[in-house]
Order: structure tokens, then C-alpha cells, then sequence
């Protein structure tokens, strides 16, 4: 028998690409061109038929040069404009402590590769969106999950966190506010959170792509962002997909903070690892004052349709079904009657009303039966859906 294995490809990308039923359905549905009403739209340029394209364009035509000067960190003119757009939220940045990236998720990477060694772990929490699992196992790191707690608004399970810290552990991860359930990291919590990481040796990693868009401006207590919080070493992710909505314009940034000498060594060793890749295009970089300027109006379209949505759900009001508090973001969870699976809930819902809904499970909810929708979906169809559901489960 040959010594040498008969699989070619690395097992960090052994996942299954097989179809589920319901994906099967879904896609079934679409080949026919039946009309499906889809509440999981989060794609701004899918979203807004108003989307500013010509705006977009007339941006990169105003490029007076494409000279290709390439700097691992990023143009210091993009990290710059980046800085100033901080400054506007009232976040204290500094042009010389943001590292720019082609995405969010890139981002991640590169921390992936400067924080861990193969086999490290990062802790991630639970609800959380799933992309954290599939970025480190690329790059050959494990996760665990630390619990997000609910008794009426979402907090962190400090006990059980602390618990899941190992040797091996390196960073944790917080998303602020979290995606799904919308709830901003409170002020008490960045400070635990930060003696966790002094007491463990552990990097903080802030994941804040959604951080300008609360529920309710007013209402926001507690942090926004980890920038100027310079006790432990964190990095803040954030990017043009959110703040600018413009997923396809893929430019990202991290926002390096804490001790002095901990932030020099970080961005020496970034400079480093990105020179390998160069992956930030200089047009995006070149264009990105009038990208971020042109990008405010989404950002208020964004704003406006959420809030908008927000007040369709008040329909809900005496319903089966619960519309769990969010603190900000695009998207809501919904708690429907537990008298069948989260998968029978879709699978219906696609059956009976051709209607798209993501299950909880795909946000790894600790028990059921939840769904997600998006609060950027056209308002019209939002309401319709959400109709449609408060009918059918009115009839469990």
C-alpha cells in the first residue's frame, strides 16, 4: 500500500458542499421563476434602487493618476481620510494606527496569522454570524464559542468565557453591536473584558462594522468602539461594506490600540505579513474621500429604512410571535411558537408563501425556534412578510 495519502487537497477546507432540502427547494424555486418574497436581503446594491452608481463611477473617473506606489499598511492619504472619518463619529483615531486591508474578512485573516500559531484558539460568541469558523480554520486556527445570555436584552456570559480560556488561547473576539441580536458591548463589559485579556495574555478583537448604525441614537449606552481604549492590546475592524455601504468596493481597515510598545510591535509585524499580498487596489484607496462622502447618503438610506422596519414589527404587538430588543445593526430576531423546528419554519414558509427567512440555527441560537430577517428589505415587502408570518403562526 503507498505510503502517501490519496487526498490532494488541504482538510482545512474539508467542509461539505453538499445541499440541504431546503437549499434544494430554494434553488428549485428560483430556476422556475417564482416570485419569492425575501426578508434575508442584506446587499445595499441589491436593496436600494436608487443605489448611487453614476455617483460611484464619476468618483474613480476623477482619478487623475493610477501611478502604482504601493504601501503594505496602506496610502497614508486612505488611512488619513479613514482617521478624519473616525474623528466625525467622535471616535479618537490616528492615521498612524489604522492598517488598511481589501476586506473585513481579510482583516481577520491577517489577525488570525499574527495573533496564532496552527492550532491556537480563538474564542468567538455564540450568537454570533457564521463566517468566524470558516476564516480560522483557514488559516489553521480553532474557535470556541462563549455564550451570549438573554433575560430580556443580551449580555455577556463572563462565567462561561472565562471557562473556555485555555493555554492555547490567543484573542477574543467581540462584534459591537452583535450581529444578530444587535446588542452594543456596555461599558462594564469592555472593562471585564479587558482584565480577562491582561490576566490571560489575550488580544481583544472588535469586529464594529456596524457601530454607526443604532436603533436608536439616543438610546445607545456604552461603547462603540475600542479605539482609545489603550489598557490591551484590540484591533477595531471596519470597512466600506458598512460604513459606506458598499460591499463592492472591498476596502477594509483595522484600528490598532493599546500600550505603546505592543502597537509598534503589531504594526511591524502587519507591514510585514501584507507586503507579502499588497491586496488593497489603489483606485478604491484613491477614490475613498468621495466614496465615504457619497457613502453617507446610503449610510442615512440604511438608517431610515431600518427604523422604518422597525416600526412595521409593532404589527407584531400581541402576536404569537416576539420581536427580541436590538440595540442596533440591520438585522432582528423574531421568536415564533416553538411547535416545530426552525427548519419546518422555513421549509413552510418557503412552501406555503414562497417566502426566504434565515432559521436561528444559522446564527447558532442556543435553543429554538428563532428567525432572522433583514431590516434593509424593501419596506413594502417587509411588511408583506412579516404579515404573512404573524398569519401562520397565528394559526399554530
Amino acid at each position: 500500500m503507498s505510503p502517501y495519502k490519496l487526498n490532494r487537497f488541504s482538510d482545512r477546507l474539508a467542509w461539505s458542499t453538499s445541499q440541504n432540502p431546503y437549499s434544494l427547494l430554494l434553488a428549485e424555486k428560483r430556476r422556475a421563476g417564482i416570485p419569492l418574497l425575501d426578508l434575508t436581503i442584506a446587499n445595499p446594491t441589491e436593496a436600494f434602487a436608487n443605489y448611487p452608481h453614476a455617483d460611484i463611477a464619476r468618483a474613480y473617473g476623477a482619478i487623475a493618476s493610477f501611478r502604482y506606489e504601493p504601501d503594505p499598511l496602506g496610502m497614508r492619504s486612505a488611512r488619513e481620510t479613514v482617521a478624519r472619518w473616525y474623528l466625525d463619529q467622535r471616535v479618537p483615531a490616528r492615521a498612524e494606527r489604522i492598517v488598511l486591508t481589501a476586506s473585513t474578512s481579510e482583516g481577520y485573516s491577517a489577525l488570525f496569522k499574527l495573533l496564532c500559531d496552527p492550532g491556537d484558539e480563538i474564542l468567538i460568541p455564540s450568537p454570533g454570524y457564521p463566517l468566524f469558523e470558516y476564516l480560522a480554520r483557514a488559516d489553521t486556527v480553532k474557535t470556541l464559542s462563549y455564550p451570549l445570555s438573554y433575560d430580556g436584552s443580551w449580555f455577556i456570559d463572563f462565567a462561561s468565557l472565562e471557562k473556555a480560556i485555555s493555554p492555547r488561547s490567543k484573542a477574543i473576539v467581540v462584534v459591537n453591536p452583535n450581529n444578530p441580536t444587535g446588542s452594543f458591548l456596555k461599558t462594564v463589559e469592555a472593562q471585564r473584558l479587558a482584565s480577562l485579556a491582561q490576566k490571560y495574555q489575550l488580544a481583544l478583537i472588535s469586529d464594529e462594522v456596524f457601530m454607526t448604525y443604532p436603533a436608536d441614537e439616543g438610546q445607545v449606552g456604552g461603547v462603540r468602539s475600542l479605539i482609545g481604549y489603550d489598557d490591551v492590546l484590540s484591533f477595531s475592524l471596519n470597512g466600506l461594506s458598512k460604513a459606506a455601504g458598499m460591499p463592492q468596493m472591498k476596502l477594509g481597515w483595522i484600528a490598532v490600540n493599546g500600550p505603546p510598545a505592543q502597537v509598534s510591535q503589531a504594526l511591524a509585524r502587519l507591514e510585514l505579513l501584507l507586503d507579502s499580498y499588497l491586496s488593497v487596489a489603489t483606485p478604491v484607496q484613491c477614490a475613498l474621500p468621495e466614496l465615504l462622502r457619497i457613502g453617507s447618503s446610503v449610510h442615512t438610506q440604511i438608517r431610515n429604512r431600518s427604523r422604518q422596519n422597525l416600526e412595521s414589527l409593532k404589527t407584531l404587538r400581541n402576536s404569537p410571535v416576539e420581536v427580541l430588543p436590538s440595540e442596533g445593526g440591520w438585522s432582528i430576531i423574531l421568536q415564533v411558537p416553538n411547535v416545530q423546528t426552525e427548519e419546518q419554519w422555513i421549509a413552510k414558509l418557503l412552501a406555503d408563501e414562497t417566502m426566504v427567512i434565515q432559521p436561528g440555527y444559522f446564527y447558532d441560537m442556543a435553543k429554538e425556534a428563532f428567525v432572522v430577517v433583514s431590516l434593509i428589505t424593501d419596506p413594502a415587502d417587509f411588511a408583506e412578510g412579516i404579515g404573512r408570518l404573524k398569519r401562520l403562526a397565528a394559526g399554530c
